[in-house]
């Protein structure tokens, strides 16, 4: 089966995963993907991730954080960008995510980028979802 959002079938994942109790998923792998399982390492959300070469396309391994008294690190997700509606937003206008709890993650000219790089390095671009 053919999937039209990428981003959007990572966070799908990643919520069941939580929803069941797992402590690791499995996703078929992009660049763009990569680098979005990059910055959630960066920033805490999950343990790691590893890529793994399958002869196709590659798979991605994500370790979800989790800790017994607090629970999973990703508490919300939500993809704000999507095929039939893409939100580009200026430099001036980036959102904070939950009061600055959370990271909005952005594909800018500079690279995958969460919200606070990209007002630094002083760039706009494709907000692709919000992570809290």
């Amino acid at each position: 089966m053919a999937i039209n959002d990428h981003i959007s079938n990572m966070l799908t994942r990643i919520r069941n995963a939580q929803m069941a109790g797992k402590k690791s998923l499995e996703i078929p792998s992009s660049k763009m993907l990569v680098s979005i399982a990059a910055i959630l390492q960066e920033e805490g959300y999950i343990e790691g991730f590893k890529y793994i070469e399958d002869g196709k396309q590659g798979i991605l391994r994500i370790q979800l954080k989790y800790s017994p008294v607090y629970g999973y690190a990703i508490t919300g997700l939500r993809r704000v960008s999507k095929p039939g509606r893409r939100v580009y937003v200026g430099k001036d206008d980036i959102p904070q995510v939950k009061r600055g709890y959370g990271i909005c993650i952005l594909s800018t000219s500079k690279g995958v980028v969460t919200g606070e790089k990209a007002k630094e390095m002083g760039v706009g671009g494709e907000l692709l979802c919000e992570i809290w």
